[in-house]
């Protein structure tokens, strides 16, 4: 089975010629703006660690303003989903 393996990349680090030490943080790290005041920025790998931090972040929020908002944006674009492929909600009505 050595025939399908495939070779790992070679790894380059880079430390400019005359650059002083890692004082104020590296000058070749980009981060965003706000990825100090957030959790749900982090290093999560895969699609259910970030839903799942990005929930936690959202509870954690002291701003409820905000949450009701994110959530009614939700709701209202589900629903102009299910207008645009023209879904019928009269399935979800009890009838004998």
């Amino acid at each position: 089975m050595g025939v399908f393996k495939t070779r790992k990349n070679k790894k380059f680090s880079y430390t400019p010629r005359y650059y002083k030490g890692d004082k104020d943080g590296s000058p070749f790290r980009m981060e965003g703006r706000f990825d100090q005041f957030r959790r749900a920025t982090g290093d999560s790998k895969g699609i259910k660690n970030k839903i799942n931090s990005a929930l936690d972040d959202m509870k954690s929020n002291p701003d409820r303003r905000a949450n009701r908002t994110v959530l009614l944006i939700v709701i209202l674009l589900i629903l102009l989903f299910l207008f645009i492929i023209d879904f019928d909600l009269s399935i979800f009505t009890f009838k004998i």
